[in-house]
């Protein structure tokens, strides 16, 4: 896993914002004071999430409404899809995101 660096300009209050992080759109989603990283792109139909809505611990994709969990990715019951999660880490010199590489989870898929 590689560890990206944030900006350091992310405010306090809630947002979303989408990033370009190691070849990868993400969108980060600050939410009752925590800070979550997932895919930048709705997998139901390729919206920007970032253009959505967080409520009740859930991504609202502004399309057609499909809802993600922050915490795990995985969809509102009988949507039966996911959107990848990324884990934050906040340390003495800023905030980090962990990106797993494509050979990375095929070697993992193997163990």
């Amino acid at each position: 896993m590689k560890w990206y660096k944030l900006p350091d300009d992310l405010p306090d209050e809630p947002f979303l914002r989408k990033v370009k992080i190691g070849g990868k759109s993400i969108c980060l989603a600050n939410y009752k004071g925590y800070l979550y990283a997932f895919s930048g792109y709705c997998p139901h139909a390729g919206a920007d999430l970032s253009g959505g809505w967080c409520r009740e611990g859930k991504i609202i994709c502004p399309n057609h409404r499909y809802s993600y969990d922050l915490h795990t990715g995985k969809g509102s019951p009988g949507q039966n899809d996911y959107v990848d999660v990324f884990p934050v880490e906040k340390r003495d010199d800023g905030i980090y995101i962990g990106i797993t590489g494509f050979w990375e989870k095929i070697k993992a898929g193997f163990k």
